[in-house]
């Protein structure tokens, strides 16, 4: 890091794990001063067109300053999002995809599951009314096992791509329910059943499986690959996020929690894509 970047590395905590109270005002205009920097450097770049960001670190960030709601903690990171779509399209990004509950997720205690899905079914309803939304041209998908989640979630899924359908400036993706296996799975489930109803046989479907073929039946079929994706919260891993799209991406792991990502963090993570020397196994 540059001297500049160490200053403005997460705010150290407290004894108390919280920030202390004249930090962020003092630093505040360079805050703000470093940010325009950033903003400067990537536009001088070619951006990615898909960015995914796997939103880790709700939890531990509850810890850390004494919050025992889950749905209190959730809501944070809900809200989030809407500081993620600015910076996107003050980058021109025209593609997002945020990871935001998983199958496994439903192994989770019950206060926590329902507090998770409270917070989505919140959001998605927001989305579908946002003026931002509407005003900038984003649509808003659900990418997942939507059979997963409760009937209400799914109500609100489709009200929030129903009310965005027609847009096509920016894409959102919200990855609810969402598995790499399993999507791998129904990709490759939906291909040769199609195939079988329109009366191949078994073995020729098999014969014409290609990659390119399966890739039209993915979640994300229509889209870019991502380019970038970002994982919060200092683990090193995919977990299963977008396993057949990844295998070109560029990764970036930030030690910040979700709820703290700010803008800084966002930019460092393009600027370093930016950095790199693309091979795609060349």
């Amino acid at each position: 890091m540059t001297p500049t970047e160490t200053l403005l590395a997460p705010y150290p905590a407290t004894r108390r794990g919280r920030r202390g109270p004249f930090l962020p005002f003092l630093l505040s205009p360079l805050y703000r001063f470093y940010e325009q920097r950033l903003l400067t450097s990537i536009r001088a770049d070619k951006a990615p067109r898909h960015i995914g960001i796997i939103l880790d670190g709700n939890r531990r960030y509850a810890r850390k300053h004494g919050i025992t709601d889950p749905r209190a903690v959730y809501d944070i990171g809900a809200g989030k999002l809407d500081e993620v779509l600015d910076w996107c399209a003050e980058i021109e990004i025209p593609a997002v995809t945020l990871w935001v509950f998983s199958p496994d997720n439903l192994r989770r205690p019950t206060a926590e599951v329902t507090g998770i899905l409270a917070a989505i079914e919140t959001k998605l309803a927001a989305l579908a009314q946002d003026p931002r939304i509407h005003h900038r041209g984003v649509r808003v998908r659900a990418l997942g096992k939507l059979s997963l989640l409760p009937e209400s979630v799914r109500t609100a899924v489709r009200a929030a791509e129903t009310a965005t359908a027609a847009y096509d400036a920016m894409t959102l993706n919200i990855a609810v329910g969402y598995g790499g296996r399993q999507e791998i799975t129904d990709a490759v489930a939906a291909l040769l059943a199609d195939r079988l109803n329109a009366g191949q046989t078994l073995a020729a479907a098999i014969a014409m499986l290609t990659p390119e073929a399966i890739g039209g039946y993915l979640y994300t079929a229509g889209l870019p690959d991502p380019d970038l994706i970002i994982r919060t919260s200092g683990e090193i891993r995919l977990s299963g996020f977008m396993l057949w799209q990844s295998a070109h991406s560029e990764f970036y792991f930030t030690d910040v929690h979700w709820p703290e990502f700010r803008k800084v963090d966002f930019f460092r993570a393009i600027r370093s894509y930016q950095s790199r020397q693309r091979r795609f196994g060349a």
